[in-house]
């Protein structure tokens, strides 16, 4: 098998990430990076159309309801 990225590559590039950041730390990477994937798809697919910010409007709006409902508690 020729290549970069032979699946022992890829057990030892994990193994290195591991010790680096610690089990702890691993799940608020991956989070971190699933989130910014996901922004950046969606700002490629509503480039054009803007609809990435009326997604961040509504999502600004949602979080001011909840803050209401809860002084309102």
């Amino acid at each position: 098998m020729e290549g970069l990225f032979q699946p022992i590559h890829l057990v030892f590039i994990l193994l290195i990430v591991l010790i680096l950041f610690g089990p702890g730390k691993l799940p608020e990477l991956g989070k971190g990076l699933g989130k910014g994937i996901r922004e950046f798809k969606d700002a490629l697919r509503g480039g054009m159309d803007g609809s990435a910010d009326k997604k961040e409007e509504a999502k600004k709006a949602e979080t001011a309801l909840k803050a209401e409902e809860v002084k309102k508690s």
